[in-house]
């Protein structure tokens, strides 16, 4: 239940928060026990220089002759904070037990300092350094201790200062963690609000790109580009919606009046059988346009159903030529070859073969029966990442005006009157050329012909994705 109500916007400041915590504390603790082990070895080595002050007082004196375990001098000059300095004969048995009671100072540190040659030593308040020197055979050791000021007062002042700036630190890495938390999703939920109000009733709406932000611009293309293909398939669908409509009810209408007028009286057989033909002819021409509908729905799929392989696009137009003069021998069909690249393998497509078939003899049937089978010219190309065709007849013609719905379902031109078709040629050749991510572009004008460029990238510019 907490995890649906926490957005990610909290999250986000949530882990900032976290992430500035962690490097607060971690400097924090570094300088910390850095200066304190600075404050340790910079007292230790004042101890030393003390030590060794002692020992060269000691060493300079005309006579040094101690009973063993006897305090030989305490000194208390206060060059450093409530300094102690000893000096000690090495007992023969090495027992320091006695010394130990009397200084207050564990033994194991003088028998360190003997077998070292020199020791350090704290109680947490008092701070020891000794040595051992050697004075007319006799052996001695020479302490200085003091109490670290430093440690105990200065680090108190550390500790709290360092506290304080952490709480600080932790206030203001809060406001700046919601401030950036906000600063990062303001663009994204300002995005997520122009979405929702996008509706089917106003699709033309697009969002907006925002300024210096590469990443959020591409979310926002992304988007737009969603748009444009929702916007162009509702389009489509009207049309089609519209134009099916159109097209189904003529023939049905003339079903039902031909059934209407034969069952209104009696009538001959012949007048029956002459009824019964025309609703059987309006039937048949019902059942072509709706194998036209379904053959245009097919076609727009994404083309993961159907099997996608290499295609030769030269040998695909010898085999559609061919089919096209089987069908019809007035197809008069002229192959231009003359830009043909010298590499085969640029003419290879990656595609369904069946459908690229269908949507290159739709193009040039329509050529060969608008032009009154005068001679149509098919030109093949390439270049080094598309593959071009060129179908161009010097027929009828498209007029200009009508030129923006040549791409409507069973549209036809209003000069085809005398033509048979059903409309579904252009449209099914541009889904299945669109399928294969292509193009096709058509140019025409009425009574001078029509010329029709489909482009297909070729098979190694778009290898399949495994």
């Amino acid at each position: 239940m907490f995890n649906k109500v926490v957005t990610n916007q909290t999250k986000t400041m949530v882990l900032l928060m976290l992430v500035f915590t962690a490097i607060i504390l971690l400097f924090s603790g570094l300088v910390y026990f850095s200066i304190v082990n600075f404050s340790h070895q910079r007292f230790y080595e004042l101890l030393k220089i003390r030590t060794t002050t002692i020992v060269q007082i000691e060493k300079s004196k005309d006579h040094l002759d101690l009973p063993e375990n006897y305090i030989l001098n305490s000194l208390n000059d206060e060059e450093l904070p409530m300094e102690r300095d000893y000096v000690f004969a090495v007992p023969t048995d090495s027992n320091f037990r006695k010394i130990s009671q009397e200084v207050h100072i564990p033994d194991y540190f003088f028998k360190s300092i003997v077998r070292k040659g020199e020791a350090n030593y704290n109680d947490k308040e008092f701070y020891y350094i000794g040595q051992t020197f050697k004075y007319d055979d006799k052996e001695y050791i020479a302490i200085a201790s003091a109490k670290n000021h430093y440690v105990i007062y200065y680090l108190g002042f550390l500790k709290r200062t360092l506290i304080t700036c952490i709480v600080l630190s932790l206030f203001f890495s809060m406001i700046f963690s919601f401030y950036l938390s906000k600063t990062l999703f303001r663009p994204i939920l300002k995005i997520t609000g122009k979405v929702k109000e996008i509706s089917s009733e106003n699709l033309h709406l697009r969002l907006e790109a925002q300024p210096d932000n590469k990443e959020l611009n591409e979310l926002v293309d992304t988007f737009n580009g969603m748009l444009n293909r929702i916007e162009t398939s509702f389009e489509t669908q009207n049309h089609l919606i519209g134009n099916v409509s159109h097209e189904l009810r003529t023939p049905l209408t003339s079903i039902m009046g031909e059934a209407d007028v034969a069952l209104s009286i009696n009538r001959t057989a012949d007048e029956y059988k002459d009824t019964l033909q025309i609703i059987l002819d309006e039937a048949e021409k019902l059942d072509k346009k709706i194998k036209a509908l379904l053959m245009i729905a097919e076609t727009g799929f994404d083309g993961k159903i159907q099997k996608m392989d290499k295609v030769r696009i030269d040998q695909l137009l010898w085999d559609v030529i061919e089919t096209l003069r089987k069908i019809d021998s007035r197809n008069n069909i002229y192959l231009d070859i003359s830009m043909l690249p010298e590499n085969p393998k640029k003419l290879k497509v990656y595609g369904n073969e069946q459908l690229l078939h269908l949507a290159v003899a739709n193009i040039i049937s329509n050529g060969c029966k608008y032009s009154n089978f005068q001679q149509v010219k098919v030109s093949l190309g390439a270049s080094d990442t598309d593959v071009y065709i060129i179908v161009k007849d010097f027929g009828i013609g498209i007029p200009e005006v009508e030129m923006n719905k040549i791409y409507d379902p069973f549209f036809r031109a209003s000069n085809t009157k005398n033509y048979e078709g059903y409309g579904i040629g252009l449209p099914l050749a541009r889904n299945i050329v669109r399928m294969h991510r292509g193009e096709l572009i058509v140019s025409s004008h009425e009574n001078q012909g029509t010329t029709v460029q489909m482009r297909f990238p070729n098979f190694y510019s778009t290898r399949p994705e495994s």
